[in-house]
């Protein structure tokens, strides 16, 4: 039997135990991180993309605090767009299609290249922990066990398992337990956490058919270019090192055969059959989800999506499904383009264990397990971001812990992170949680394109943000701040020659003088339309005149929202007891005393957002709460 020690352990190199490592090694621990196939590290499984609408928001503010993936994906996109810019700067979100081979080629070296990290190909099968309990009852988590009996110990353990716990592959009447590309399942570890009284529960996703791009007849779709310029997603890279050739994706649509071809054979799908237990995800339903339960809708779209430049692997968004076979083909070859298609990879549903996330602190750590953190799909989420984004929060608290120092906690005021975490953690979810950005309340002040300036000094406080960055931040704001100045300053007068301008602006002339701060505000103009009226104008780099724009244009509106944070945060700062019963507050009603008791939240704030919990019961913990803290005063 082996027996080593390190520092933090990460069980799992998806994109949840890959940020988790980096940011553990990066803070100066040793870190070994597992896997049940090397070759799998940073897998895409499913879609071909990173970001997406609110996806790409955490990617951004990934990346401002010192995350891998947006690095990694303006080193191997294929295709990139901004979504949704015809709306507000609040919805903007980054997309790109990556080469998947070189995402995970290019994530493996940049863990490969780090001095702290061990990779090791092994699955776990046991969460070691201490015998003794301490005085709360709790037992500390002290390392892993692997399948062969080999222990490693540690001071940490972030579980970051994805879709492979007991993992159950099923289309049509084919059900094999293995995970996703037909890799080995997990099927050893869900006792452990289960003989450790963490709940367990499942869910399901699933993925489409690939589909041989030589087969395809593309002049039956409608093209999607890539937008020109590029707009990278990490803050570091150059924008003029992402301006290369894309490749186009396709889109087409299912019509009425498709929709009578999945009536008729709805009872074979597992999902309406009996065959799948597991609870799938609402926001990304599978193509008989949607038939059947839009059935007044005639056809669906489909985006076909290349897998990478060095394969003829196009990917069917849209189509996930786990029909059998035969009907998968039929489907397929009933789409218009599609018609002489070729599968190469059937599309599959998957149903895995994953675990009740309300289980867990605001930093992920296991409330019943010091030591022990989860992150990704294992915490009931969806996608690759959301995964990321949690594994960069686990990996840093792990390294807190073992720091011995206080959790690294991001509010639902602070980043769409926040909201993602204070939702799993605090609200019941009964479906694999996607993020979205009606979620976050705050979402002016949230945006992707300022995740920098909100969130680098703090990744800079520990210890992930480099001082060559944070420099580069600093000069960033301070020019934001002194042209927003000259514009408020600036001011232009009801000159003939300004009307003309204005006029070819479609924007009404001026009767009296402005200054151009206030001129950006008008719906038609914006900080670039206006640069025939301010002559002192000098050349800024466009991510600073972008911030200019978009902070005097919505600059009402933003400080109505800073105004309601405030308020947000008044209710954060009052914390409550960690080990306060709740039977005795008294004046609760029963339903909020059994939820608090069970979820025991941090502050009041987060007692708020638990479903059952009323006004009236945050009235009564607000009065409690002065009352404890006045006796707390006076036996002082």
């Amino acid at each position: 039997m082996i027996e080593e020690r390190y520092d933090v352990i990460v069980v799992g190199a998806g994109h949840a135990g890959c940020e988790a490592a980096l940011a553990a090694a990066r803070l100066g621990l040793t870190t070994i991180i597992f896997t049940v196939s090397v070759d799998s590290i940073a897998l895409m499984p499913c879609n071909p993309n990173i970001g997406g609408t609110s996806k790409g928001h955490l990617v951004r503010e990934l990346d401002a605090l010192g995350g891998e993936m947006g690095h990694v994906i303006d080193k191997t996109f294929i295709q990139s767009r901004m979504l949704n810019e015809s709306k507000g700067p609040a919805v903007h979100s980054l997309r790109a299609q990556a080469d998947k081979q070189a995402y995970i080629g290019e994530m493996r070296r940049v863990l490969e290249q780090n001095p702290r990290i061990t990779i090791r190909q092994a699955e776990i099968s046991t969460i070691l922990t201490e015998d003794a309990v301490d005085k709360l009852g709790k037992k500390r988590c002290i390392g892993v066990k692997t399948v062969s009996g080999s222990c490693y110990y540690g001071e940490a353990v972030v579980l970051a398992t994805g879709v492979y716990l007991n993992a159950r592959c099923v289309f049509g009447e084919v059900s094999e337990a293995t995970g996703p590309n037909g890799l080995k399942a997990a099927t050893h570890l869900t006792a452990s956490l289960l003989s450790l009284g963490i709940e367990m529960r499942r869910f399901k996703t699933g993925t489409p058919a690939r589909v041989d791009g030589k087969t395809v007849d593309y002049s039956k779709m409608e093209e999607q270019k890539g937008d020109v310029p590029v707009v990278p997603f990490s803050f570091d890279t150059d924008p003029e090192t992402v301006q290369r050739e894309q490749v186009s994706c396709w889109l087409t649509h299912t019509g009425a055969e498709v929709k009578r071809l999945i009536q008729e054979n709805i009872s074979r799908s597992p999902l309406y059959n009996g065959s799948i237990h597991g609870t799938g995800p609402r926001y990304c339903p599978s193509i008989e989800d949607k038939v059947m339960k839009f059935p007044d809708k005639e056809g669906h779209q489909i985006f076909v999506e290349p897998e990478g430049l060095y394969t003829d692997e196009m990917y069917l968004g849209g189509m996930s499904s786990s029909l059998p076979e035969d009907v998968q083909y039929a489907v397929i070859h009933a789409t218009p383009g599609l018609e002489h298609a070729v599968i190469v990879r059937n599309a599959y549903a998957i149903e895995y264990d994953c675990i009740d996330a309300r289980q867990l602190t605001a930093a992920l750590e296991f409330k019943k397990i010091p030591g022990l953190f989860a992150a990704g799909q294992l915490n009931g989420s969806s996608g690759y971001e959301e995964a990321a984004a949690q594994g960069l929060m686990a990996g840093i608290n792990a390294a807190q812990k073992v720091l011995g120092k206080e959790p690294f906690l991001l509010t639902r005021a602070e980043a769409y992170i926040g909201v993602l975490i204070d939702d799993l953690v605090t609200k019941e979810s009964h479906e694999p949680y996607r993020m979205m950005t009606s979620r976050a309340e705050y979402r002016l002040l949230l945006r992707q394109d300022n995740a920098d300036l909100r969130l680098s000094e703090r990744g800079y406080a520990l210890g992930l943000v480099s001082e060559e960055k944070i420099s580069r931040l600093r000069a960033k704001r301070a020019a934001i701040a002194s042209e927003k100045k000259r514009l408020t300053e600036t001011h232009i007068g009801a000159s003939a020659g300004n009307a003309e301008i204005l006029t070819a602006l479609q924007s009404t002339p001026l009767k009296t003088g402005i200054s151009l701060a206030e001129l950006i505000k008008r719906p038609e103009l914006n900080y670039d339309l206006i640069a025939p009226l301010d002559a002192e104008r000098k050349a800024l780099p466009q991510a600073v005149t972008e911030q200019v724009n978009i902070e005097l244009k919505y600059e009402g509106y933003i400080r109505r929202q800073e105004q309601q944070v405030k308020q947000f945060k008044r209710l954060e700062h009052k914390l409550l007891p960690e080990n306060l019963n709740y039977e005795e507050v008294g004046s609760l009603r029963l339903e909020a005393v059994q939820k608090l008791n069970t979820l025991k939240p941090r502050s009041i704030g987060q007692a708020s957002r638990i479903s059952g919990v009323s006004p009236a019961d945050i009235s009564v913990l607000l009065v409690w709460l002065e009352a404890h803290q006045s006796r707390k005063g006076d036996s002082k």
